[in-house]
């Protein structure tokens, strides 16, 4: 099921080994062609759009776009205190871990009577997009909120796709237990809105509509979240108009393994990152050619006995998906950093001491004990993660995601003196005589001398 790659005895250069290595394909430009008549069409429609596109491509038309208060109560109300409890824990320590990410304004004296500050603010309004297509994920809830809220955004809104098999006072909204860990979490601002329309949503804004019962929705400055092709399509389209974190693709794993590894480990996390979509990517890397050979036997007897077989089994099977055999750890480092993954399990021996030398991952996960799943609800990290080889330069989401960082320049009379001929000198070397001019405006139109320096 699994596809082995040996590159051992290779050499390839870093591009040829970029190439080389399994990967989901991803048009996101292909999409533009199918999510530009959409954004189009819920900038000049608004909520009669917005309704008609949940209605064509959820196969359910919400009764309100926004979640009403008592709907929100609901999904708390009903919700199975475990999963409360679990959510609750989440929530918990995604908060501590977020908290600890706060900027502190820093200034710094450059000379005497000039000084620099780096003053951090956060981005006014946000909005927070949440899958629910083949899967539900109300720790993408989480994820999203927690961050924005430790940063100081001041409104931030919450969507997600309205699901056609909900029921009773959820009907035509996003899954319940979304709307719960909104509610939890204190987000009353939700709309069933999924998909590239969701992104226009929060681009361009939305009218009040008496005839839908809609009020007015203010355009986003950043919008954030996982989705398809389809919302990453848009993000590209849309970026300019709104700020985004990133064009997330299919999620990705792959494990750095010496044959200390447990093969039932390995295999159990490549299933449950295949587990989430047909083109999820799951890669192993590893020196060991017994440890490949026994994950492949592991992986083959486990899949059939998982739930969604048939979805685990097309993306191992993708190109995406496979092993690679490398002569040793020193050149399975070299590996991993090219493939740069979302999520990258270390599984060797001084597990830590080999992580620490990995430059290009979204996230690590260090020994037996720390698996992807882990990270994913309740080790207190994101999980909203680079994607396609994006995490050599690129980060997850974190507090940072929603600040901006100001500088504010304050220089006394003296101060720019002291440092006027060599502003002019390079205004001046650039060819923008103007530059110079606003200097010495400020000192009878000519190029003042440093203070001290003699007449």
């Amino acid at each position: 099921m699994l596809s082995i790659d040996d590159l051992r005895g290779r050499v390839l250069d870093a591009r040829a080994l970029r190439d080389a290595l399994p990967r989901a394909e991803l048009d996101v430009e292909a999409a533009l062609d199918v999510v530009r008549p959409i954004c189009d069409d819920v900038r000049h429609r608004g909520a009669q759009a917005l309704l008609e596109l949940g209605e064509r491509f959820d196969g359910v038309r919400p009764p309100r776009l926004r979640v009403r208060a008592e709907v929100l109560a609901a999904s708390v109300e009903r919700l199975d205190p475990d999963v409360r409890a679990a959510l609750e824990v989440s929530i918990e320590r995604a908060r501590r871990v977020h908290r600890a990410q706060r900027r502190e304004d820093v200034t710094t004296q450059v000379v005497p009577g000039g000084t620099v500050t780096e003053r951090w603010v956060p981005v006014e309004r946000v909005g927070l997009y949440v899958p629910g297509g083949l899967a539900v994920y109300p720790s993408s809830v989480v994820m999203n909120v927690v961050p924005a809220q430790e940063a100081g955004v001041g409104s931030l809104a919450v969507t997600s796709p309205p699901q056609r098999e909900s029921s009773g006072v959820f009907a035509g909204y996003p899954h319940p237990t979304i709307l719960a860990a909104c509610a939890l979490l204190g987000v009353d601002e939700v709309y069933a809105v999924g998909g590239a329309q969701a992104v226009a949503m929060f681009a361009y804004g939305v009218a009040a509509d008496d005839a839908t019962g809609t009020p007015a929705i203010e355009p986003a400055d950043l919008v954030t979240g996982p989705g398809n092709v389809y919302v990453a399509s848009a993000k590209r389209l849309l970026q300019g108009v709104i700020g985004i974190d990133a064009e997330a693709g299919p999620t990705e794993i792959a494990v750095l393994a010496d044959d200390s590894a447990d093969p039932e480990h390995v295999a159990a996390d490549l299933i449950s990152q295949a587990e989430h979509d047909p083109l999820a990517g799951s890669v192993l890397v590893t020196d060991s050619e017994e440890l490949a050979r026994a994950v492949v036997a592991a992986v083959e007897r486990r899949v059939p006995e998982t739930k969604h077989a048939e979805r685990v089994r097309t993306a191992l099977t993708g190109t995406q998906s496979g092993i690679v055999l490398v002569d040793d750890l020193d050149e399975g480092v070299r590996v991993v950093d090219a493939y740069a993954a979302e999520h990258l399990e270390v599984q060797t021996r001084d597990a830590a001491a080999v992580a620490a030398r990995i430059r290009n991952a979204g996230a690590i996960f260090v020994g037996p004990y720390a698996p992807v799943s882990l990270g994913d609800y309740a080790a207190g990290s994101n999980h909203v993660l680079p994607t396609g080889g994006s995490a050599a330069y690129a980060s997850g989401l974190s507090v940072q995601s929603f600040l901006r960082g100001i500088h504010v320049v304050d220089y006394s009379e003296a101060a720019l003196r002291d440092v006027a001929r060599h502003v002019v000198t390079l205004a001046q070397s650039e060819d923008l005589p103007g530059h110079g001019q606003a200097i010495t405006a400020r000192f009878g139109n000519e190029v003042p001398a440093p203070a001290g320096a003699r007449a």
